[in-house]
């Protein structure tokens, strides 16, 4: 199987998982979390919904199907790295490691509905979304290069100002589960709320986002003033960008008192934070090109990084 069929499939997997995490939304902002109130049938007699539960059925039980359709893109994209030659054995971790999340999805969710959307399960089930889209991207990232010894492109303070950032990521993102779970969208009118001060932790959130932006903005500048590949300093620029972006919608839905189409547009962009942010710290370094020969393993061990 091609590197590129691989690649592409990876990317898919990226696009799945983020629609996952947007038509989740779409369940919840329309409040049809309970539509299928109990797991893993839609009722107690039924596989699918019912009259009784009308459209907020059809929108629960709809993003239940889409999972399948997740699922699907995931197992192709097993199959294919595995029919990968010659092997690699790091692909296939990440590969197998994307499949289990799929059911370990499944399972979450089943516990979000079966406990009536408890926030704290509604917000772990987004955040295993966040973190298989981060393996969706590194598995697409690793299908685009070699199997070389990773050759860092920056200095090491670099390197753990990239680890940092992504747990800065993480951290923005789980703190802004937490606000969704103290806010008014809750996914059913009878579902329950963290009982924490929504202002409160609104407010931790944009402090998060704005060091976050200002780490962004300072990773940039330095991997510009130090010469780094062109590639490095770009990737930084981008998720910069999308980072403003975001929190710029994050700003107006707040001011306008969360509508949902920007509370909605903010979980896509939460998405291509994620995305952009592993994107970015995986061009700190370089593995090769794909199927390098022996002569450009040497000719890469000579050339200065």
């Amino acid at each position: 199987m091609s590197s590129t069929v691989v690649r592409r499939l990876a990317l898919a997997s990226v696009v799945a998982n983020s629609v996952i995490v947007v038509t989740g939304a779409a369940v919840r902002l329309t409040g049809s979390g309970l539509g299928c109130p109990t797991w893993p049938r839609c009722t107690d007699t039924t596989i699918t919904p019912t009259e009784e539960y009308a459209v907020h059925g059809l929108i629960e039980f709809g993003n239940r199907l889409l999972t399948f359709v997740l699922l699907a893109v995931v197992v192709a994209t097993l199959v294919a790295v595995w029919r990968q030659r010659p092997a690699r054995p790091g692909m296939r971790r990440l590969a197998v490691l994307g499949a289990l999340g799929i059911p370990a999805q499944a399972g979450l969710g089943g516990i979000t509905v079966l406990t009536g959307l408890n926030p704290w399960t509604v917000g772990l089930h987004l955040l295993l979304s966040m973190l298989l889209i981060g393996v969706a991207v590194l598995l697409h990232q690793r299908a685009r290069e070699g199997d070389l010894p990773p050759r860092h492109l920056v200095g090491p303070p670099l390197r753990r100002l990239g680890t940092g950032l992504l747990v800065l990521v993480f951290a923005t993102l789980a703190v802004g589960t937490v606000v969704t779970g103290s806010g008014p969208h809750s996914g059913d009118p009878e579902a329950g709320r963290t009982g924490l001060d929504p202002q409160a932790v609104s407010q931790l959130h944009a402090d998060l986002v704005f060091l976050l932006v200002g780490v962004t903005l300072a990773f940039w500048v330095a991997l510009k003033a130090s010469g780094a590949p062109p590639r490095a300093a770009r990737a930084m620029g981008v998720l910069l960008v999308v980072e403003l972006a975001q929190g710029l919608i994050g700003f107006v839905q707040y001011v306008t008192d969360l509508p949902v189409v920007l509370v909605g547009m903010h979980l896509v962009g939460a998405c291509l934070v994620q995305a952009y942010a592993v994107h970015a710290v995986l061009a700190l370094r370089d593995r090769g090109p794909v199927d390098a020969s022996p002569a450009t393993v040497v000719e890469r061990e000579l050339t200065p990084a």
